[in-house]
């Protein structure tokens, strides 16, 4: 199937194979062609430029996008969308007065989440994350992370994880499985997390690259929750299975965690609301892509990532939406990308490279997702007709999209 879009207003985001990923003042760049068209070619792209190069073409799709922009679909590095049931009683409470370790401490938050999942099966919790990812297609998310986490018992971990990868094998968009046993500390080892940490090293890593079911592992390194001498214990292990580490880090604390994640060649730090310039420092020296959660800032009212301050030192950003039942009930990318743009002080080309092409970085996944390049993904956003793709960030409660194309095919 060849498709052909002609005409197209603005074509966003074209990138040489080569880049990867962009940082500091190179997000503010975001190249593009005008009255262009683009070829597609089954599931890739096979061929853009200025409507004045376009010559005689057969097609078997042939879309007039005047006044429409396309971009790559967006990249969503880090989401928790299989779980059972909401915490919608958890927002009143915050509502009330509670804070989120407020909540957490009298065994509601990610503890919630745990027993309501060890209840389910794997149908339910499939026929559950499957509406949530039908949902974030059609907001234009081309390729995602999803974690587990809510399992925190060997057998619930894994039967997150091949819930994950039935999501996988059925749905056209990228995915891509974390192994988080290392969310929350169970109330059973509440008075010795360390023996908690032993059995995720023990007993669950090696049952989940035994049976292939992620490429990555994940710890949230908090206060509370996992200290930073325990997530290096935990990163290590993940390392010598072969799992590629990632972490939650300075969500509402520094304890050292950001070091622990360079340290580990984590592939990517995320939340970062708490930032002091030695955790600035630390990611220089590094890969590590920092990625900003702002919708679960927004939900919280937590303080944001400093944005400005970790571009502006020249490091690069991704942006993800942490869709969770606690902390952020949404998937909507195309929220985080203006809400980063509101309350981040970034600009709509920072925050496009940072959901796109950053984004794809952040799950491995740059050299097949997150630009407008041949051979690529034929992952896009076809836009109503807006004056502008500033327009996406500025019309921050409309749905600016016209058509979602994933692999090729319209959704």
């Amino acid at each position: 199937m060849k498709t052909l879009f002609f005409n197209i207003k603005e074509l966003l985001q074209i990138r040489d194979k080569s880049i990867l990923k962009v940082s500091g003042a190179e997000m503010k760049v975001l190249p593009s062609i005008k009255n262009a068209f683009l070829i597609i070619d089954n599931d890739r792209i096979a061929d853009y430029g200025s409507m004045d190069k376009l010559n005689h073409y057969n097609a078997d799709r042939v879309i007039d996008a005047r006044g429409q922009i396309i971009l790559p679909a967006w990249c969503d590095s880090h989401t928790h969308i299989v779980y059972a049931g909401n915490r919608e009683e958890e927002f009143v409470d915050r509502i009330n007065g509670l804070s989120y370790e407020e909540i957490a401490s009298k065994g509601g938050g990610i503890l919630n989440s745990a027993k309501k999942l060890q209840e389910s099966s794997e149908q339910e919790l499939f026929e559950q994350a499957s509406k949530r990812l039908e949902e974030i297609m059609k907001l234009g998310t081309g390729a995602v992370e999803i974690k587990s986490g809510y399992g925190m018992t060997p057998e619930s971990e894994i039967k997150m994880l091949k819930v994950i990868r039935t999501l996988a094998n059925s749905y056209p968009l990228s995915i891509k499985a974390t192994f988080l046993g290392a969310h929350a500390i169970p109330l059973k080892f509440k008075d010795n997390p360390d023996a908690y940490v032993d059995q995720i090293c023990r007993n669950m890593i090696p049952k989940v690259a035994e049976q292939n079911l992620a490429s990555y592992i994940d710890v949230f390194c908090e206060k509370g929750y996992f200290t930073a001498e325990q997530t290096d214990k935990i990163l290590k292990t993940g390392k010598e299975y072969k799992l590629i580490p990632k972490i939650h880090v300075n969500q509402f604390n520094s304890i050292g965690g950001v070091q622990v994640g360079v340290a580990n060649e984590a592939l990517s730090v995320a939340h970062l609301e708490i930032m002091t310039p030695e955790d600035i420092e630390s990611l220089k020296e590094s890969e590590t892509m920092p990625v900003a959660l702002p919708s679960c800032s927004y939900f919280l009212s937590i303080p944001y990532t400093p944005a400005r301050k970790i571009i502006d030192e020249g490091l690069p950003l991704a942006l993800a939406t942490d869709f969770n039942p606690g902390s952020t009930p949404s998937g909507n990318m195309n929220f985080v990308v203006a809400t980063a743009c509101i309350k981040m002080n970034m600009n709509p080309e920072e925050a496009i490279n940072a959901a796109t092409i950053n984004g794809a970085y952040a799950m491995g996944l740059s050299r097949s997702h997150g630009s407008i390049t041949i051979g690529k993904m034929a992952n896009l956003i076809i836009t109503k007709d807006i004056p502008s793709y500033h327009f996406i960030a500025y019309a921050f409660g409309s749905n600016v999209l016209d058509k979602v194309m994933i692999s090729g095919e319209f959704i």
